[in-house]
């Protein structure tokens, strides 16, 4: 017997069932929803306590991208039974560390044995349901944020190649580590319109899924956007990773390049992110504000475009 899910069924699940987002909500009240989380995946870099921050801190963005914040994480690991416990054990501390910086708690976990490590987390948050921010919520006249620099995955596929320099790869751990937690209290204090976290899909196929969702149009500046040290001489030695090509082959349609730029331009901005930073949509008159408690907060973000009409297409603008 085949069993279907209808939306209408659990009415208290306000996100889930639906458009996607990027956590399921539960509605327990008026003030309270729950915001429910999965992430893992393989290591990124080659320190075992660096990938733990990383994968934490990747885990727990979901909930800051719905406006949320944090009450308590479960660890998931899958670990070869070849390799030394230690370096599980530095893959533990530093996710737990990136919880405890969240002010929230590993409250237990799961591990299985695989061939390669894995590490990730279940993470559990609340958010007032009156409050939340969806990724399908801009507006035509909206004005786009992004908290972190560009171009994770061609430096971590440079590490992979042994072509990185280590500065670079500094640089980019730093960035893949920092939580979006402020970013996200900088959002919910001004009330911020759309926001989404800019992850595998590429800041295009997520600004795609946030223009979809809100039937509008994302006109972004390239000169605008931020790029992490490195990311030129790695997109001239090809440094790109698989799911660039991926992204490129499946979002590029809705994409436009105004005007055409070379293959290799166009390709990283296809770049798969771990753990990057918010794309916020804003009403412009709101934009100040929002500057201001970014500031507050230590929170560095650009504005890299705006909010058009439309049907869910990025534009690019040289």
């Amino acid at each position: 017997m085949q069993h279907t899910f209808q939306a209408a069924d659990f009415p208290n699940l306000l996100v889930g069932l639906d458009a996607p987002d990027d956590a399921a909500i539960y509605q327990l009240n008026d003030q309270q929803a729950i915001i429910s989380t999965v992430d893992f995946f393989p290591p990124v870099v080659d320190d075992p306590y660096a990938f733990g921050l990383i994968a934490a801190a990747n885990a727990l963005s979901d909930v800051y991208a719905m406006g949320g914040e944090v009450l308590f994480a479960i660890n998931l690991v899958a670990f070869p039974d070849n390799l030394d416990l230690s370096i599980l054990t530095e893959i533990l501390r530093g996710g737990a560390d990136r919880v405890k910086a969240a002010g929230a708690a590993i409250a237990g976990g799961h591990t299985v044995k695989d061939k390669e490590p894995k590490y990730g987390l279940a993470v559990t948050g609340m958010v007032d349901p009156k409050r939340l921010i969806p990724k399908g919520g801009a507006k035509v006249g909206d004005v786009l944020y992004l908290t972190k620099p560009l171009g994770t995955g061609l430096i971590t596929t440079a590490l992979k190649r042994g072509q990185a320099d280590q500065k670079h790869v500094d640089e980019a751990v730093i960035s893949m580590a920092r939580l979006n937690r402020e970013a996200a209290q900088a959002a919910q204090a001004v009330g911020v319109h759309g926001m989404t976290d800019v992850t595998g899909y590429s800041l295009l196929g997520h600004g795609h899924e946030m223009a979809h969702l809100a039937q509008v149009d994302f006109v972004l500046s390239y000169g605008a956007l931020p790029w992490l040290a490195g990311v030129d001489r790695y997109v001239e030695e090809n440094c790109f990773p698989g799911g660039a090509a991926t992204n490129m082959d499946y979002y590029r349609q809705w994409t436009d390049f105004d005007p055409p730029l070379d293959d290799s331009t166009q390709l990283r901005l296809f770049d798969p992110q771990t753990s990057g930073g918010l794309l916020i949509a804003v009403a412009a008159d709101k934009a100040a504000a929002l500057e201001a408690e970014f500031t507050a907060r230590g929170v560095t973000a650009w504005r890299i475009g705006s909010v058009t009409e439309g049907t869910g297409r990025v534009r690019i603008l040289r």
